[in-house]
């Protein structure tokens, strides 16, 4: 039902489609729209503009979205085997009404249907299927709504904006561009394990954001519910304005973006209501168009979370993706973790290292809706006291196939 419905949208909509890269500004500000990413996040403007983008009488529009069929084998004692799907589907709109731009911003998935214990995934760890324990080496399904949000921008000369952000959900002020949002993310099947180091914060039931931009710098304040969704992936949960983070971005050129970001957050884990988190993060992406239709993106992040109670954890992810001919894509991420949750029985803090390569290979048949089949391999180097449980090196792999607006 729902790709017919997006077909038919493509349908009607085509004699109005623009290309690409229609000059138009973004929500926050005077910048080209390419630069914005997930929530109120930047990205290298020149990264592509995927989706479809048109007018609809005074509104720009845009939709964007994917939908993957998974076969996921994760190796080892520790493992599992599950076929799946993931999806995402944005729709986006924006217009100038007064001094200066309202927008809007929804996505949703259909995630829950694969279960709250969501799919196998070798060294994650975070939130719950059933309130009562830890999901360890499965990752959960995001919610069905991944972001209800309004903004609205006023440009105070042709190079400063403020702007507010308010969502439920939405995306608070910290980290990087969500790892889906993400141009070197977006076609790996899987979720990082670095995920609630750096952006697990994407879905935030209660986030107002005030945001001041200048030039190529970005200044954030955002207030949020700390705590994260529970295990009921349909409804949209009570706001509260409990936790804080700051972030500024700095995009020196069309081809770098970079941010720092910190936030303190109130009870994230369900299952640890009395630990709070202090987290810190720095991304640098790099997005580098070569000839015609070709893109390579490269993001290094790092993500610290200081516990109170608890350890100071450290999260390291460099990713990478090379799209050539709108046709082929090959990607890679390496990650290297600090885990306390992988033994509940101690709480032992346990450094892993985790590299998933993969190809897509996708069927030049439509011009915007994109059907492409897909494999990647992942293997472990793990600590001497993990290799009892784990294996002593386990070796997954995903095979599926997508479908994506490009």
């Amino acid at each position: 039902m729902i790709l017919r419905s997006l077909f038919a949208l493509i349908l009607f909509y085509t004699p109005l489609l623009y290309a690409h890269d229609m000059p138009m500004h973004g929500m926050y500000g005077s910048y080209s729209m390419n630069r914005e990413a997930s929530g109120t996040s930047w990205q290298p403007d020149s990264t592509p503009m995927e989706g479809l983008m048109f007018m609809s009488n005074d509104w720009m529009v845009m939709l964007h979205g994917y939908a993957n069929g998974i076969y996921d084998h994760q190796g080892g004692p520790r493992g599992g085997t599950e076929t799946f799907s993931t999806s995402m589907f944005m729709f986006m709109a924006q217009k100038d009404i007064g001094p200066g731009t309202f927008g809007f911003r929804s996505m949703v998935s259909l995630d829950p249907l694969m279960g709250k214990s969501g799919y196998p995934l070798l060294l994650q760890t975070g939130e719950t299927a059933n309130g009562r324990t830890p999901l360890i080496d499965r990752q959960h399904p995001h919610d069905f709504f991944m972001e209800l949000a309004g903004t609205y921008s006023i440009p105070l000369t042709t190079t400063r904006s403020i702007f507010i952000y308010l969502g439920l959900p939405g995306e608070p002020a910290l980290g990087p561009p969500a790892f889906m949002h993400r141009f070197s993310g977006i076609d790996i099947p899987e979720a990082p394990i670095t995920h609630h180091w750096l952006d697990s914060t994407h879905i935030t039931y209660g986030v107002a954001t005030l945001g001041y931009v200048w030039c190529n710098f970005k200044l954030e304040a955002s207030a949020f519910k700390g705590r994260e969704p529970d295990q009921f992936r349909w409804n949209i949960e009570s706001p509260k304005l409990d936790s804080h983070s700051f972030r500024l971005s700095y995009n020196p050129n069309e081809n770098w973006s970079l941010q720092v970001s910190y936030g303190h957050i109130v009870s994230p884990e369900q299952l640890d209501p009395n630990v709070n988190t202090n987290r810190t993060t720095a991304s640098v992406i790099y997005n580098k168009p070569v000839g015609e239709n070709n893109n390579w993106q490269t993001t290094l992040a790092w993500g610290q979370n200081n516990h109170h109670p608890g350890h100071t954890l450290n999260g390291y992810m460099l990713e990478s993706a090379v799209n050539i001919k709108k046709t082929h894509t090959i990607f890679g991420r390496f990650e290297r973790v600090d885990e306390d949750e992988l033994l509940q029985e101690n709480h032992q803090v346990f450094t892993v290292n985790k590299l998933s390569l993969g190809y897509i290979y996708d069927f030049p048949i439509w011009k915007s809706l994109q059907p492409g089949i897909g494999a990647l391999i992942s293997t472990y180097d793990l600590p001497a006291a993990l290799r009892t449980v784990y294996g002593n090196r386990p070796f997954s792999y995903m095979l599926f196939g997508r479908i994506k607006l490009a």
